[in-house]
């Protein structure tokens, strides 16, 4: 009991000590990769059966990519064989509907940035709402919460076990979810033990989704440099290896802006940062039972903690 309402009195006091304001974040879109641009920008289609979210049975919502915006349920989705994400029904007011470019079948876009996102058909009957949203998985984020209608922020940061990450992050006003996982490497679909090989490249790191009228990225960004050592090398704590590295993953522009300026303000304070700073690329989930371990587990990080900095 006692460490519960310790890790909740710091929150409690980062808050206070940055002054910050939680009017609303003006989120910027994320940058795209040439294969998601080639989809998003482009209007093009991803090859049937390749999508990540094809057969993709988690609970939860699918968030534009582009734009954090979110778009369908996954109570809405079902099988229809056809090679892509199948959804009955969209969130109200999220996706626009249109004239394709062939003049036959109706394109969908999303309603916030326009990001193309497929094609909608009526009268197959898969399904009794007797409609078809036909989606590209490259369009589309995952966020493990039912979300309402909006737009939603996204932030990727390793710090050493992702479990201590996770734990306090989580606990941070204005997050949705945290989860855990690897990226920064370059094998795909990367399991626990292949990534504590420290051959495949990839950090141990989570993925924030936070609602941009109650915190912002900066706030959150702040928080992670606090919870763990931005100055150890190759590690943090007692866990060594680059799986454990501190690194940032940025998602545009604006937010490695952000991650710049805040580094400089603890590098002139004498720290001798060791953090990465780095484009994001494809985000794996963990396995599940790494999933809000010390929550499940009843337990409290060992090699994180708070440390004002800022």
């Amino acid at each position: 009991m006692k460490n519960k309402i310790t890790s909740f009195l710091f929150i409690i006091l980062f808050l206070t000590m940055s002054n910050v304001s939680f009017s609303q974040e003006k989120l910027p879109y994320n940058s795209l990769s040439r294969q998601e641009a080639a989809v998003i920008n482009d209007k093009g289609t991803e090859t049937p059966f390749t999508g990540k979210f094809t057969t993709y049975k988690e609970s939860g919502t699918y968030v534009c990519k582009k734009c954090g915006a979110a778009l369908y349920r996954s109570t809405d989705k079902f099988e229809s064989d056809c090679g892509w994400p199948s959804f009955d029904d969209e969130i109200k007011g999220a996706v626009n509907r249109s004239v394709d470019a062939d003049g036959r079948r109706t394109e969908i876009t999303c309603a916030s940035c326009g990001a193309h996102l497929g094609h909608v058909f009526t009268g197959e009957m898969f399904t009794k709402k007797n409609l078809r949203h036909c989606v590209n998985s490259v369009s589309l984020d995952f966020v493990p919460a039912v979300l309402e209608s909006g737009r939603y922020g996204t932030a990727i940061f390793a710090g050493g076990c992702f479990w201590g990450v996770e734990y306090f992050l989580q606990k941070a006003p204005g997050v949705i979810s945290v989860t855990s996982g690897y990226t920064g490497g370059h094998v795909k679909n990367p399991s626990y033990k292949e990534v504590c090989t420290g051959k495949t490249g990839h950090a141990e790191a989570v993925k924030i989704i936070y609602d941009p009228d109650k915190t912002n990225y900066e706030t959150l960004l702040k928080l992670f440099l606090e919870i763990h050592d931005p100055t150890q090398v190759g590690g943090q704590g007692p866990d060594i290896g680059e799986q454990y590295r501190s690194e940032i993953f940025y998602l545009n522009e604006e937010q490695k802006n952000i991650i710049e300026k805040n580094l400089k303000i603890l590098r002139d304070k004498g720290y001798k940062i060791a953090t990465a700073v780095t484009r994001a690329s494809e985000f794996y989930d963990a396995e599940k039972y790494h999933q809000d371990y010390y929550f499940l587990n009843s337990k409290v990080p060992y090699c994180h903690g708070y440390t004002k900095r800022f």
